[in-house]
């Protein structure tokens, strides 16, 4: 995360953990093209295509919360989603098998949902702590979003990608 030495407060840690979410956020809808492009399963090709549009509504959000909390949006370098999406491209990049990368792909796909997940929790909670109930409104409709692909994530590996992978 780089903490630098000018986050003194919780509304400091806040804005630089936006500014990391914000970032990670962008970097996903650069790299979400090319997972897509390797996926062979159509629902699994569906469900990354659905989360790609939904990723750039989190941008948006994100942005909103940027202008309601009265700072630029800005990112900060996330090491931890940069090294997700190397993994997976990684990967990917080894996987000869076609229905062994769909699973490969779901669950690089939940890494960086689960990534996701964390840091918008503790903002939703900041938030409310901050007495930001606007902003926290915002970051829960990202939060219960990523939920919802991890989900879906899900219950498309027990169903069939998993399966046709062994």
């Amino acid at each position: 995360m780089g903490l630098m030495t000018d986050i003194e407060t919780l509304d400091d840690l806040f804005v630089h953990t936006l500014r990391d979410i914000y970032y990670a956020e962008k970097q996903i809808v650069k790299n979400l093209p090319k997972m897509i492009d390797k996926a062979t399963d159509e629902k699994l090709r569906r469900g990354l295509q659905d989360h790609l549009r939904e990723t750039e509504g989190h941008v948006e959000r994100l942005e909103q919360v940027f202008r309601q909390h009265g700072v630029e949006p800005r990112a900060v370098d996330c090491p931890a989603i940069d090294g997700i999406l190397k993994e997976a491209d990684e990967v990917a990049g080894e996987i000869a098998d076609k229905r062994v990368l769909d699973a490969a792909l779901i669950a690089a796909a939940q890494a960086v949902e689960h990534y996701e997940i964390t840091r918008y929790g503790t903002l939703v909670a900041w938030a409310r702590a901050l007495g930001r109930e606007d902003c926290a409104a915002l970051l829960q409709q990202n939060l219960d979003e990523e939920h919802a692909a991890d989900d879906k994530l899900t219950d498309l590996a027990e169903s069939r990608i998993n399966e046709r992978a062994e």
